[in-house]
């Protein structure tokens, strides 16, 4: 009798409650682009393991031309809702297209240089997520792991509705490979609805609201409704997290990790764990070694108009 007891006590679901709630405001990026930035401003630098995650709603002649990056992975997802999408091409031949729902996780390593831009007249709506990587795969080779808007597992229960980017809600699982153990889940929730979202013990959870308004932590009386574009990162305490949408309904993205505890020494868009990989990033990028090697002289031909106009873009690196 008292084992069955402990079991079911241990299996008790207890949600996590807010721990910060920080406004995203609408900041440049890029050439001519505007984001919300999430993960990444002053006041929430880094949210190990993430690094940033962007809103971003950009159309031409504005985009994200040639720029390097080194240590982490970028996870760039477009919303099912957007009628834009983005063309992307990197220094090793690599190039795609990603249009509404799609995802693209890649993992830079070692090294990559690519462009992002505009594809169609149309405004693309979407999120860019920067996810750290472990001092053993910061050198890692680049790889992509790219799927369309119908590889992603979409499920329907109770008035919510999952997209499963990586890691699993309402049953279904995502194909996504993650070498950092990363949750990333996109819900919409019917007005009034509730979700109760398991999270692994020990990972860091936040929340990013899209539309609508939603309460956390669906048992706290006294806790607010949270309007669009707020970023609210969770208490550790608690085997998920419990949501109640408001009367008009809500939409948000959920992203749990599993903390590196590394330190995290970046400039710009090299991530290393100290200082002298830093510089080595820098003097590898410059000089086209060590992974950048196709990189001196390298224009994409998406990026060419901004590239060719503006030829310092890269001199900041």
């Amino acid at each position: 009798m008292s084992d069955k007891t402990e079991k079911k006590s241990s299996d008790k679901f207890e949600s996590r409650s807010v721990d910060k709630k920080i406004l995203s405001k609408e900041q440049g990026e890029g050439v001519g682009a505007r984001v919300r930035r999430s993960i990444g401003r002053p006041e929430l630098r880094n949210f190990d393991p993430f690094l940033m995650l962007d809103e971003f709603r950009v159309g031409p002649p504005a985009g994200f031309p040639d720029h390097p990056h080194r240590g982490f992975e970028t996870v760039t997802y477009m919303f099912p809702s957007t009628k834009g999408s983005f063309s992307h091409e990197d220094f090793c031949g690599h190039k795609g297209i990603i249009g509404p729902g799609d995802l693209q996780w890649m993992t830079a390593g070692k090294g990559i240089v690519h462009s992002e831009m505009p594809a169609s007249k149309d405004e693309s709506h979407g999120l860019q997520l920067w996810v750290n990587l472990q001092k053993k795969d910061k050198l890692c080779e680049p790889q992509y792991q790219e799927l369309s808007a119908k590889e992603i597992p979409h499920i329907e229960k109770d008035g919510v509705k999952a997209i499963v980017i990586s890691g699993e809600a309402l049953g279904a699982k995502s194909k996504v490979y993650t070498r950092t153990p990363t949750h990333y889940l996109h819900f919409y929730m019917q007005p009034n609805a509730v979700l109760n979202q398991p999270i692994p013990e020990g990972w860091n959870t936040f929340l990013y609201t899209i539309e609508g308004k939603i309460r956390v932590g669906a048992d706290d009386k006294d806790n607010t409704f949270i309007e669009p574009h707020h970023t609210v990162t969770l208490t550790t305490k608690g085997t998920g997290v419990s949501i109640l949408a408001g009367k008009e309904g809500g939409e948000f993205v959920l992203l749990s990790g599993k903390p590196i505890g590394e330190p995290i020494v970046q400039y710009g868009p090299f991530v290393m764990t100290t200082q002298k990989e830093i510089m080595q990033a820098m003097t590898d990028y410059q000089s086209g070694k060590n992974g950048f090697e196709k990189a001196p002289g390298w224009r994409s031909q998406n990026g060419r108009s901004i590239t060719d106009a503006t030829d310092d873009y890269n001199e900041e690196f």
